[in-house]
């Protein structure tokens, strides 16, 4: 049994990509994170020393700490931690038995470069409808909850990439853009490994929604609608973002948890 101050592989596996995951920190050495360059979903890499100067960016959230094995790092900045007020855990056995259990891991190299705040900055057309909404999503609740996603009209998209060094996404020509009959997320699932079968029915889901293909899922049908619902509702593109936010969470849950669920 786990500490009161450690949480298990197999509990921290139940709360990724959902709303209250707690700030995972992943404080492995750089040896150790070049050997085995991925980190869990929504991680962050810092030192495991000098937490005070990096703490605050995480201020009022429950953290767990991750090192290679759950020994002296994650331990010793989780202490630090609930020093400066935090309500701080470590991971059971670390990095090595998260992999060990073949739970998702995200591929860093194709993380985009942070800003001086630690975030990844993207950028999109704005007035956002399906993909444009079911990329951030991702990218908040897998690669970085703290992301800034901006919305510019379409002629403005380059420069806004070069001036505010962003990640242009579903904007033709750009990486993480249509691949065939791929959508922008079949591409980010893909790219960043999160070839995880939940995921994977939700990104079916989505190039339903998102081709106009509404037999390709049940579900298809229902999401675009209620995309477009949201489109209307909203004249703020980053309102609209949260508020449909919930909708793709619940996608997700339904995904991971009740596919074989039937009502009469």
């Amino acid at each position: 049994m786990p500490s009161p101050t450690e949480i298990t592989v197999t509990q921290l596996s139940r709360l990724i990509g959902l709303p209250g995951t707690p700030v995972l920190i992943d404080v492995r050495t750089d040896h150790e994170f070049k050997a085995d360059p991925h980190l869990i979903p929504a991680a962050q890499r810092h030192p495991s020393t000098g937490a005070e100067a990096w703490c605050g960016r995480y201020a009022g959230q429950p953290i767990v700490v991750v090192c290679q094995s759950g020994g002296t790092p994650s331990q010793a900045v989780a202490a630090r931690l609930r020093h400066e007020g935090f309500e701080a855990q470590t991971l059971e056995d670390g990095y090595d038995a998260w992999r060990e259990l073949r739970q998702p891991l995200v591929r860093a190299s194709k993380i985009p470069p942070r800003d001086d705040e630690g975030r990844t900055v993207w950028v999109t057309r704005a007035r956002p409808k399906v993909v444009r909404v079911a990329c951030p999503w991702l990218i908040r609740r897998f690669i970085d909850p703290r992301s800034v996603i901006l919305f510019v009209p379409p002629a403005e998209v380059a420069g806004v990439v070069e001036h505010a060094k962003a990640t242009p996404f579903d904007v033709d020509g750009s990486f993480w853009s249509d691949r065939g009959e791929k959508t922008p997320f079949d591409v980010m699932v893909e790219e960043f490994g999160l070839d995880i079968e939940p995921l994977l029915r939700l990104a079916r889901i989505v190039r339903g929604a998102d081709t106009g293909r509404l037999d390709f899922t049940p579900q298809s049908a229902g999401l675009l609608a209620t995309c477009l619902g949201y489109s209307r509702m909203y004249r703020d593109d980053l309102v609209q973002l949260a508020a449909a936010m919930p909708q793709f969470d619940a996608l997700y849950r339904w995904s991971r948890d009740a596919v074989d669920e039937r009502h009469s």
